[in-house]
């Protein structure tokens, strides 16, 4: 048996090759999705009669004689090899025919992570900035989806149709950002998922990153920053807010014409029932900037 299959091993190589419409030959499947370490099993059948049918491989060959099916079957794939190949030398016209496997091996990833690029700590509201989101260890490359999420909603997906490799690699997206004073605390994260087709597994696998945790720096900010008129009434309670809103927590200080009787340092609201009539000034400021609001008090008597 071992020379008759170094005959038609010859023969093989040495009549013309036909592959695809009118070969004769049938994968089943025709397109197989396996994951890393998974079992595969494909069947190549014969439509006619065959001399012979076999596989090509580098793992796993096998081949029979007059037989009009041959199996390919590895246990746990963990080989980055070409696409097997099933061939068959026939009696009749085409004399040799072949058919390749339409074979995916997949990995996930061993981890994505996110970070800054060439920044560390808080951002400044209005400023750009580059986050990094790296992928290790990913294959297919070509079926990979990187999705990045600000919050619960997606802003750009980056696909690697463009690159080809059937090995693990190592891959990376960079997202452009100018936070607003409103993403205080939010938290961005990017998600690789391998679109596999409807042979591969539903839902499609994905891996996230740790979410990022947006620490957004900002001026104070005056809930009412147009200056104040305020008529002092004998007896009645004056309230001065001067509330801002900042990150950092913004601290306060106050001025005034007059002599102030309440003592109001680091506060952002002064009550007060004797309040004399003149300009006081407040100051909120923290690490980015310090902004100024006055309230002007006039004397008014009751009943006027």
């Amino acid at each position: 048996m071992g020379n008759n299959f170094l005959i038609w091993i010859l023969l093989l190589c040495t009549f013309r090759s036909v592959s695809g419409e009118g070969c004769s030959l049938i994968l089943k499947p025709s397109r197989v999705v396996v994951g890393f370490g998974e079992s595969v099993s494909v069947s190549c059948e014969a439509a006619r009669p065959v001399r012979v049918l076999g596989w090509e491989s580098a793992i796993s060959a096998s081949h029979t004689q007059e037989d009009r099916s041959v199996q390919w079957k590895v246990d746990s794939l963990i080989d980055w090899i070409e696409e097997p190949i099933c061939y068959g030398v026939f009696f009749t016209a085409p004399k040799q025919c072949e058919e390749k496997l339409n074979l995916v091996l997949y990995k996930t990833p061993d981890s994505v992570s996110i970070r800054q690029v060439n920044h560390t700590g808080p951002m400044v509201a209005g400023k750009e900035y580059q986050l990094l989101c790296e992928v290790q260890n990913i294959a297919p490359v070509q079926y990979l989806s990187l999705r990045w999420y600000r919050g619960q909603t997606e802003v750009y997906n980056h696909s690697f149709s463009d690159l080809t490799s059937s090995s693990p690699v190592q891959v990376s997206s960079i997202l452009v950002i100018t936070p607003t004073k409103a993403e205080n605390g939010v938290q961005y994260k990017c998600v690789a998922e391998l679109e596999l087709g409807p042979e591969g597994p539903q839902p499609p696998p994905t891996v996230s990153s740790e979410p990022l945790n947006a620490s957004v720096y900002f001026p104070p900010t005056f809930l009412s920053p147009e200056p104040e008129i305020l008529d002092s009434i004998p007896g009645d309670e004056l309230i001065l807010n001067c509330t801002a809103t900042g990150n950092p927590t913004p601290i306060y200080s106050w001025q005034s014409s007059v002599p102030m009787q309440e003592r109001a340092e680091n506060e952002a609201t002064v009550t007060s029932s004797s309040l004399l009539p003149g300009t006081y000034t407040c100051t909120a400021s923290n690490t980015l900037e310090k902004k100024s609001k006055q309230f002007i008090v006039k004397a008014k008597t009751k009943g006027v």
